[in-house]
Order: structure tokens, then C-alpha cells, then sequence
């Protein structure tokens, strides 16, 4: 591909530079084949948007840079702020107080997680110094890939709720955990203040930069219609503003979006729908969020030892993941088959795990390559197959309104109705 490039550069010089022409055709090559892996195969459209982007990492793409730095680290974050916001902002605070046994299977899961892909990992003599950054990244669930999951499928339902619900949480706990651990790297430090106090900094000046931006948001919206384009607009140049100072003041960015969207949400209790006008923007940054994804991850060096290792980590994180969902499970509301299918939608990993092996690799030089070695692939190969099997468990739930019909296959699977 590079050579290919180097050919093509002699003749082409575009005036906003070659990089955006072979982003361009990315993004269109993406976007048709997100079309047909849904209509012909009844699949997720994340999966064609991950496939294009494997497939130009592999061949050389050099339009993305390893580590994240630059215009590329603040489009990925930018994705994944105004994801999470919109995911934060379905989450009312309240429900806790009524159903606080939810809180309790999102420990479970997530910290269940935690210990088991560690435990896995050291088991295969890992060291300790890279067996627990990683058992960190693989807390985190991706709302990103189940959201557009559930977009593609028209799901709703108990299932899919909690799902979200319990992805938004494992992802808030990894974001203030990997923040302050990445801080710490390559550092020695003595006591538990030590490590306690960066995890304050952090959550702390993310509250405050998201709560600012819910004020801000909330004040806006008495004077403005949410279904306004320029409501649309003041939103997204908002999270924008928020995804730029918040890191820059040792918050993490991400985490200030999703816990804005949660304030907002307490602040503004009623029904809000997402504006319709920042659909489409925010559908071509979430889809230039998963190819990007998928081009760096498949950058990665895979060997045969990776391979072991990636799938051990794979395997632990999602019986963990089920097996967390299924002990907390008593009082919360769901039935034990509803929450086997719970534990099954959380298994994507994606956008945010990207981010947060990109700050371990930032932050250690010396374990950060190790790091990555291991996470690329699996968030590879878990952006791909964790939508399949989101979109599985949520048609075996019964939760889509649109039913499975893959035209290659000529069947119609699921238990869904058309809408």
C-alpha cells in the first residue's frame, strides 16, 4: 500500500492534502460494506466498518499513527465523549435508589473481571507489571459497539437496558482506574495515599469539567428546542470543548462526557431524545471512531505466543463477565436467562479500550509495547466478534424489533417482529 501511495503522489496533489483522499475512500469503502454485512448477512454494520479498517491496517494504511497522538487522539476521543454522553445521559440516578442491587452486579462484573483476567494472565506467567494494566482495559465493556448494535437491530427491552446500563458502568470504572494508573507507571510509590490520590484527581476534575458541561447544557435548553439544529450544534461544539481542556487538566476526557450526560440526566429528569440533527454527525464520527480502531489494532505483531494469550484473556473476560452479571443477578429485577444474555451483549471491546492502552503505552516506554502486543489483537478481534454476539444474545432475548433475516442465508432467525 505504501508503495502504491508513493506512486500515486507523484500526480495527485489534492489541496487538503493526500492523507484526507485515502480517508475519504476509506470512509466510503466502510460505509458500503457496513450496508451490505447488514442487508446480506443480518449483521451488525460495526462489523463492515471493522473488516475495511482490519483489512487497511493489514496492507500497510499508514494514515494512522501508534501510539494515539494529535488530530487522531482527539477524533477517538471525540467519538467516544459524545457516545458516552449520550449513553451517560440514559442513566437516571434515581433508578439506583429503587434498584440498587444493579450497582451491586456491576461490581461484581467488573471488578469479577478485573481479578480473573489477572489471575489468567499471571497463571501464564505474564508479568505482574503488564497482567494488570490489561486486566484494567478488559473491565471496560464498549457502549459504543453495543449502542450500534441496538440501532441496527431496533432493540428495547429489559435486556438491552441493562446492558447499557452495565456497560456505561464498567466503562466509567476503568476510565478513573486506568487514568490514575497510567499516572503512576514507571513511578515508585509507597502507601496507599499514593495510589488513592491520583484517582481522586482524576474523578474530580472530570466531575467538574462534566459538570460544567451539564450546566451548560441544561441552561441552554430552556431557552432552546432540543430538536433544534443549532441545539445540535451548541451540543457537540460543548463536548468538543469539554474532550479538549479535560485531559489537558489531568481530568480524562471521556469520563467528563459520561459523567456530564449523567448529571444532565439527573438535572433534567424528564425524557430528552438525542437530537435528530446530530444523527448523521454523529454517525460518521462513530464510524471513522471504529475504523480507526480497527487500522491500529490490526497493526499489532501477532505471533503464535500472542495468540495464546489473547485468546486466555478473551475467554476470562467474558465468563468473567457472565458469571458477574449472574451472581449479582438476585434482587435485580432479571431473570437468570435475561442476564446470561446481559453478560453475552457486554463482550465488544473497542474505541475505549484503544484509549486506554494508548495511555499505558504513552505513559511506560518500557511496558507500554508489551502492553499493547497483547490488547490490539483482542480489541481486534473483540470489536468484530463482540458485535456478533451482541446482536445474537439480543435477538435469542427477543428484544429486536426487526428480525434476523440474512438474504445470503435465506432464513429469518430471531423472535422479533418487523416494525
Amino acid at each position: 500500500m505504501n508503495e502504491i501511495m508513493a506512486i500515486w503522489a507523484q500526480w495527485l496533489k489534492p489541496s487538503a492534502g493526500l492523507p484526507t483522499v485515502q480517508w475519504s475512500i476509506l470512509l466510503a469503502l466502510a460505509a458500503a460494506a457496513g450496508h451490505l454485512v447488514q442487508r446480506y448477512l443480518g449483521l451488525p454494520k460495526v462489523l463492515g466498518y471493522s473488516v475495511v479498517g482490519a483489512f487497511a491496517g493489514l496492507a500497510g494504511f499508514t494514515g494512522a499513527v501508534w501510539p494515539l497522538q494529535g488530530i487522531g487522539l482527539f477524533l477517538v476521543e471525540l467519538g467516544v465523549a459524545v457516545v458516552l454522553f449520550e449513553a451517560g445521559g440514559r442513566i437516571p440516578l434515581r433508578w439506583f435508589r429503587h434498584n440498587p442491587m444493579v450497582l451491586v452486579q456491576s461490581l461484581l462484573e467488573s471488578f469479577g473481571t478485573l481479578a480473573l483476567v489477572f489471575w489468567v494472565l499471571r497463571l501464564l506467567d505474564v508479568p505482574q507489571a503488564v497482567a494488570e494494566p490489561l486486566a484494567l482495559v478488559t473491565m471496560a465493556a464498549s457502549p459504543a459497539v453495543l449502542m450500534r448494535v441496538v440501532m441496527d437491530t431496533r432493540a428495547s427491552g429489559p435486556m438491552t437496558e441493562r446492558a447499557m446500563v452495565l456497560s456505561t458502568l464498567s466503562t466509567l470504572y476503568a476510565l478513573t482506574l486506568v487514568s490514575a494508573q497510567a499516572g503512576l507507571m514507571d513511578r515508585p510509590h509507597i502507601g496507599m495515599m499514593d495510589t488513592l490520590y491520583p484517582i481522586a484527581v482524576v474523578l474530580g476534575l472530570s466531575v467538574v469539567v462534566g459538570g460544567i458541561l451539564a450546566l451548560a447544557l441544561r441552561s441552554a435548553l430552556r431557552v432552546m428546542s432540543p430538536n433544534s439544529e443549532n441545539t445540535s450544534i451548541l451540543l457537540l461544539a460543548l463536548i468538543a470543548v469539554g474532550t479538549a481542556l479535560a485531559a489537558h487538566f489531568g481530568g480524562s476526557a471521556p469520563l467528563a462526557a459520561l459523567l456530564g450526560g449523567m448529571l444532565l440526566k439527573h438535572l433534567n429528569p424528564r425524557p430528552w431524545a438525542w437530537p435528530r440533527q446530530l444523527g448523521t454527525a454523529s454517525s460518521l464520527l462513530t464510524m471513522l471512531m471504529f475504523v480507526l480502531v480497527s487500522v491500529v489494532a490490526a497493526q499489532a505483531d501477532w505471533n503464535k505466543s500472542v495468540v495464546t494469550l489473547v485468546l486466555a484473556l478473551v475467554a476470562a473476560r467474558a465468563l468473567a463477565k457472565i458469571l458477574g452479571v449472574a451472581f449479582g443477578n438476585a434482587g435485580s429485577g432479571a431473570s437468570w436467562k435475561q442476564a446470561l444474555w446481559v453478560g453475552c451483549a457486554m463482550s465488544p471491546m473497542s474505541s475505549i479500550a484503544l484509549l486506554l492502552v494508548s495511555q499505558f503505552v504513552a505513559a511506560s516506554p518500557s511496558q507500554g509495547p508489551m502492553i499493547a502486543g497483547i490488547a490490539l489483537p483482542a480489541i481486534l478481534l473483540m470489536e468484530m466478534l463482540g458485535a456478533v454476539i451482541a446482536t445474537v444474545a439480543i435477538h435469542r432475548a427477543g428484544e429486536s424489533s426487526k428480525p434476523w433475516a440474512p438474504v445470503l442465508l435465506g432464513s429469518t432467525l430471531g423472535d422479533g417482529h418487523e416494525s
